[in-house]
């Protein structure tokens, strides 16, 4: 199957790895076609499908991240033809919304991230994204001194002289900072299309695809003569770099531009619940036809500026606004079958298998149906007429069945109760230890005696953030799995002697696909893996909730496998001191410390990792260098916190290396009190530990 086509939750990793590859040669060149050129050739929907797909690939495999990476990159660079600009302030992107739940975990996210009650307001300006190209002026003691593109976030195209030709863009500005950037979007009409096609038809000359292209090609003209003579028209909607506060608040500042001189969106809104923002969403896509100028969905950002300040920036994007984007493109075609995969986990995930249709540019055969709630929410059923797309979820989704073209006795989906390997074992829906609630998801209850899990796990402890053998990848593994050759890791580091023992038949080197040369290498990769990190070593054995960042975590805490090993064995047992252990290290939740006890309580687990430990040797973990105060030190936070909010607070420490922690003990070193700290605070006064305020742990910290 092309990687193209395959279902992210399913890629191996060696797909995986050139499936990344090919996707960052694409949106690359995609890149140049729409910022340099200004002649995509490809959809808005189909972009992002693209780019949400990288990212869906290196949330699953972080370890991949190529340093080209696309999340990474705003635009694309400047083209040669024009001189270059630096922004005084990065110009990021925004992330995007594609449904009412993205835009409800948006809300969530910066509630969460500020601190915020139920009860505390928390407003958002919404307006339209409008569909042309960015631009960033240069207001210096009010006179226009220079204008570019946005390129590539940091640095721009030198276009001020065409810019200058814009009447929505004054030469100078009054009651303004001294040095200030101004940022907006440079469009054309739709009116002002038509007609420059005309003309362009009427000249003999090639027409423009769309106003995005016309504005674009218009504007970064190496002539500014023929800027001028093009109908080019600038909303103004941000800032950059200011010399000093525009205002308090996003809506307040924008009326400032407006102040200015100005075009600004008259349809931007304040809204305070999802309810409002949905209604406002579906006010300015009802008006869409009408506005005279293309839209692609409304951006949201949080109102208060000091909020802007304190939610900051991730990666390419600010934490505090969005682009909730328009449906994408659908499609309609036939549900062959529903197929169940058994992921690593034992998680059973229903598969749609489609007759193929094209769906935003690509060709579609596979939709997730994510649970069994899905499917009876949906009433879908095999045979039935699905409407299909491809939006936030790289993976296509299907939004709804054509029920009027329901096939006669088309019968209800019964989701299997048993897991579809052959040992047939019972699947059920685990309890939600913090809800109370039914999991969404039903799991295979027989774990590593499930071959479809067994094949899973074996996998992943050769991938790239666990033993990451090379020349042994996640194909290799499961043609050697389904041959016999090997059913857990242990056998991996004895296939030379049982291949050189002749127990495995054929030997490699005859089997299709191997040589002597590529088994010789083979081996010599295995035996480079014999001596690994503690981290990769726990992260290999593919425990539930244990993925890469809690195995680093603990690997730092413990340092020692053997240290780690002691508690993991007791940590099944109810009130057991080394399970409160566990249960003390902030970031380390109770479903985490209950997977590791069953993890090391099973007897054939343990028997298994017995013999993997008698095959390797796991290196200590190296002690974290001292490269701040606070590096390597046991942190614990109390109290009500008034300059920071908990979170910000954590961050920061681990940024710094230190170790937080969730309770005072012995080894905690500094207790960071807030108001009305209580028994932590006690314990730690007991115990002699540092306490300090919040005021003496900023000082401590460098601010």
């Amino acid at each position: 199957m092309n990687p193209a086509l395959k279902d992210v939750s399913a890629l191996s990793e060696d797909e995986a790895k050139a499936e990344l590859e090919r996707l960052a040669r694409e949106i690359a060149r995609h890149d140049r076609l729409y910022y340099q050129k200004d002649q995509p050739v490809i959809s808005d929907a189909a972009y992002d499908a693209l780019r949400q797909r990288n990212a869906a690939i290196e949330a699953r495999f972080p370890e991949l991240q190529r340093t080209d990476s696309p999340t990474e990159r705003v635009g694309a660079k400047p083209a040669e033809e024009f001189g270059e600009v630096t922004h005084l302030q990065p110009m990021y992107s925004l992330s995007n919304a594609f449904d009412e739940g993205d835009m409800a975990d948006f809300i969530a996210r910066v509630r969460r991230f500020l601190g915020l009650k139920e009860d505390d307001r928390l407003a958002f300006t919404a307006e339209p994204k409008i569909d042309g190209l960015s631009a960033n002026l240069r207001y210096e003691s009010g006179a226009f001194t220079v204008g570019a593109t946005r390129g590539d976030g940091r640095t721009g195209e030198n276009v001020t002289e065409n810019l200058k030709t814009l009447k929505d863009i004054p030469a100078r500005i009054e009651g303004a900072p001294d040095l200030i950037e101004i940022r907006g979007e440079v469009y054309m009409s739709h009116a002002d299309f038509e007609a420059l096609n005309e003309r362009q038809r009427a000249e003999g000359k090639p027409e423009y695809k769309n106003p995005r292209n016309a504005a674009a090609g218009s504007l970064r003209q190496l002539d500014p003569n023929v800027t001028a003579r093009r109908p080019l028209k600038f909303f103004a909607y941000a800032w950059g770099e200011a010399s000093e506060a525009l205002a308090p608040t996003q809506h307040e500042a924008v009326s400032r531009l407006a102040e200015f001189g100005f075009a600004t969106n008259a349809l931007m809104k304040r809204v305070e619940t999802l309810d409002e923002a949905r209604a406002v969403y579906k006010e300015i896509e009802e008006r869409r036809a009408d506005l005279g100028y293309d839209i692609d969905g409304v951006v949201f950002k949080v109102d208060r500026l000091d909020y802007q300040d304190r939610l900051g920036y991730v990666s390419r994007s600010p934490r505090w606004a969005i682009a909730w984007k328009f449906s994408p493109e659908k499609a309609t075609t036939r549900l062959e079958r529903i197929e169940i995969q058994v992921g690593r986990t034992g998680a059973m995930t229903p598969v749609a298998k489609l007759e193929p249709v094209t769906v935003g540019g690509v060709v579609v055969s596979n939709a997730t149906l994510h649970n069994e709630d899905e499917i009876e929410r949906k009433d879908v059923r095999e045979g039935d007429y699905v409407v299909v797309q491809r939006a936030g979820d790289v993976i296509p989704q299907i939004v709804e069945v054509v029920k009027e073209k329901r096939p006669e006795g088309a019968a209800p989906y019964e989701f299997p109760r048993t897991c579809p390997c052959p040992l047939q074992t019972p699947a059920v829906r685990e309890i939600n230890e913090r809800t109370g609630k039914l999991e969404a998801v039903r799991r295979c209850s027989g774990e590593f005696a499930c071959p479809y899990q067994r094949k899973e796990h074996l996998k992943h402890f050769v991938s790239r953030s666990a033993f990451d053998i090379e020349g042994l990848g996640g194909k290799q593994v499961a043609e050697f799995y389904d041959d016999g050759i090997i059913a857990e890791p242990a056998d991996i580091f004895t296939l030379r002697r049982r291949n050189e023992a002749g127990e495995i038949v054929p030997r490699l080197e005859e089997r299709e696909g191997w040589g002597e040369k590529s088994v010789a290498n083979l081996f010599e990769a295995i035996e480079a893996r014999r001596r690994i990190e503690f981290w990769r070593f726990l992260n290999a054995l593919g425990i539930r909730h244990v993925g890469e960042t809690t195995s680093r975590l603990l690997a730092t805490l413990y340092l020692d496998w053997d240290a780690f090993y002691e508690v993991a064995r007791r940590a099944e047992e109810e009130g057991s001191a080394k399970r409160q252990e566990l249960m003390d290290i902030d970031g380390l939740g109770e479903a985490a410390v209950d997977a590791i006890g069953r993890f090391f309580d099973e007897e054939h687990n343990v028997e298994a990792l017995e013999r993997l430990l008698a095959e390797v040797e796991i290196e200590p973990a190296t002690p974290p260098s001292a490269e701040s105060p606070v590096s390597g030190k046991t942190v614990v936070f109390t109290g009500s916190l008034e300059r920071f909010t908990r979170d910000e607070a954590k961050a920061r420490a681990q940024n710094l290396g230190a170790k937080v922690a969730g309770s005072v003990s012995k080894k905690t070193d500094y207790l960071v009190a807030g108001a009305d700290a209580g028994s932590k605070l006690k314990k730690a006064q007991e115990l002699g530990v540092t306490v300090l305020s919040e005021d003496e742990w900023l000082a401590l910290i460098g601010g």
